[in-house]
């Protein structure tokens, strides 16, 4: 991984977007041009570079509302088409690209709670929405694990056969938008790969920030949710491009994380030694936390390859460098599933 005291944010999305072989060859099994709806939040701008610099002939969309200053040009600057649009507005499909290939990535977490209504209309009624509009299309949506219950933290974690139990609205939600995505593949035949994703990092987002910051404020971490799966954001957009060739009717699952089921407490205690500070934790570990077990993803595309280590290599210096965050905490510490 490239050294952050030279990377800039262009350079970052750069690092975060670069294509495998796997997906390189995936791709060349699905024709046409590609669609990203919902690219402007945490993964959407590099799953957009990703799949134009995997096919630079292909005609890639980035469909977003676009409200950070300075993104669209950022997509544009690397020769993806951009539209500009709110996806709750039924006036608005008529200016949507006619593609065969679309990724969705649409959604709400961040304030949930206190804003039901509107979660699960992002979660639950746009995804019919959608599903209904680009029903010839081949679609991957994006889900996440919190549709899975806690599980003993001693174990692997839930497999895509595991039954949903989620915890709090937020998680009905995203179980709701599985299920209609699920409905329209029946009805239409659609083809569809639901992603459950937990947890994407890079130095703007995800756990290892949440941490770092904690560390060089000397804030307690709560270690009650003492048990996480970390994966770079890199690899966690190429299998999720690559997951575009194995949709089908019905929908096929597929868990995107991390290889190993890591201690927070034994991440943040990295995370300091790297700072010269000392971690400070609250309370201690919880029997159960929210895993996922990504075997079928590692034995349809390899492994992972970004460790703990090179991740905490970028991260850290970046925010310890006060570089830009989006300042959106995970929240992965949640037990009672309100966010």
């Amino acid at each position: 991984m490239a050294d952050t005291k030279r990377l800039d944010e262009p350079g970052l999305e750069d690092l975060l977007s670069e294509p495998t072989d796997v997906v390189r060859g995936g791709l060349r099994c699905v024709q046409g041009d590609v669609a990203v709806l919902g690219a402007g939040g945490k993964m959407g701008p590099t799953l957009a570079m990703m799949l134009k610099k995997a096919d630079p002939k292909r005609n890639v969309y980035a469909v977003s509302r676009f409200s950070e200053e300075g993104l669209r040009r950022r997509i544009e600057d690397v020769g993806i088409d951009t539209v500009e649009l709110d996806l709750l507005d039924d006036s608005a499909y008529g200016r949507l690209p006619d593609v065969p290939n679309v990724f969705f990535l649409a959604g709400m977490k961040f304030g949930a709670t206190g804003r039901e209504t509107l979660s699960w209309a992002m979660n639950a009624l746009l995804p019919g929405m959608v599903a209904r509009h680009y029903r010839q299309a081949r679609i991957v949506a994006f889900s996440t694990g919190n549709v899975y219950p806690f599980t003993d933290a001693r174990s692997a974690g839930p497999t895509e056969a595991t039954p949903p139990d989620p915890v709090g609205e937020y998680a009905w939600s995203c179980l709701a938008r599985e299920r209609v995505f699920g409905y329209f593949s029946e009805v239409y035949g659609t083809p569809v790969a639901l992603i459950r994703l937990n947890y994407a990092n890079e130095p703007r987002y995800g756990i290892i920030v949440d941490l770092t910051r904690k560390v060089l404020e000397g804030r307690a971490i709560d270690l009650t949710m003492g048990y996480v799966n970390l994966i770079w954001q890199a690899d966690a957009n190429n299998y999720v491009v690559a997951a575009l060739s194995r949709a089908s009717s019905p929908p096929t699952v597929l868990n995107v994380a991390g290889a190993q089921v890591l201690s927070v407490r034994e991440v943040a205690g990295r995370i300091a030694e790297r700072l010269g500070r000392k971690a400070v934790f609250a309370g201690s570990e919880a029997p159960t936390a929210l895993l996922s077990d990504a075997s079928r993803c590692f034995e349809w595309f390899g492994r992972p390859p970004a460790s703990l280590e090179r991740m905490l290599d970028v991260i850290v210096p970046w925010v310890a460098g006060g570089h830009r965050t989006l300042n959106k905490p995970t929240k992965y510490d949640v037990r009672d599933g309100k966010f």
